[in-house]
């Protein structure tokens, strides 16, 4: 099979955690499958652009706005499917069989099933929580991944330019996504530091002002308070 697939991922000062992403991906290599590597940089301060040039990535730079960066990153992608993830977000091995056997059998937009670096109740609960959200009302986040055919994600717009709720606003004009049997495993380091409580009541209340008009701007600057 031609290698299909190019992956894209958004960075801000990450090099503690996207060398691990990195290693996990080269079994998408051995099979053949993925095309290239775009590493779309905000402007990291640290080792980050060295690791991603070691790692052999195409390096897209310019201002630190998530959407923005995933925006540039998907445009240079020449791959007839994208695999977007986040710097701190590993997938498990057999991932790139999962993902073989969907693209072989389905056009739909895909997600992976969110995991964290943490043990515990809470986060087996958040979790818990988003993977049922993403399959009862296609509403995955962008730390659980996104498969999508590049025809599709040019259908639907791409990624718009926003600081917040870019993953949002794009799975909802795509097709509906289904979610993938491989995990996305995540760092918990948000939720530890605020409270896995606290956090996820927060995001549902962002999510709540985003449905209800309030602008990604404006959610940023609360988000970031």
């Amino acid at each position: 099979m031609p290698a299909k697939i190019s992956i894209v991922i958004p960075t801000l000062s990450a090099e503690t955690t996207l060398a691990r992403t990195l290693e996990a991906l080269m079994e998408g290599l051995g099979q053949g499958l993925i095309r290239e590597l775009i590493i779309s940089d905000g402007g990291s301060t640290d080792a980050t652009l060295k690791i991603a040039d070691e790692a052999g990535a195409e390096i897209v730079t310019g201002s630190p706005s998530r959407g923005g960066q995933l925006r540039r990153g998907c445009a240079q992608a020449k791959g007839e499917w994208l695999l977007v993830l986040h710097a701190d977000t590993v997938l498990d091995a057999g991932w790139a069989e999962g993902v073989v056997e969907h693209i072989q059998t389905s056009r739909a937009p895909a997600w992976f099933q969110l995991a964290f670096r943490a043990r515990g109740i809470l986060p087996a609960w958040v979790a818990g929580w988003a993977n049922l959200r993403s399959r009862l009302f296609g509403l995955p986040y962008g730390d659980q991944g996104l498969l999508v055919r590049r025809t599709d994600y040019d259908k639907a717009g791409g990624y718009p330019d926003q600081t917040l709720m870019e993953d949002v606003a794009l799975v909802r004009a795509l097709p509906r996504v289904v979610g993938l049997p491989v995990r996305a495993v995540t760092s918990a380091e948000r939720y530890q530091r605020a409270g896995w409580l606290r956090r996820g009541t927060r995001n549902l209340w962002t999510l709540a002002r985003y449905f209800a008009g309030t602008s990604p701007e404006t959610l940023a600057d609360s988000y970031r308070r």
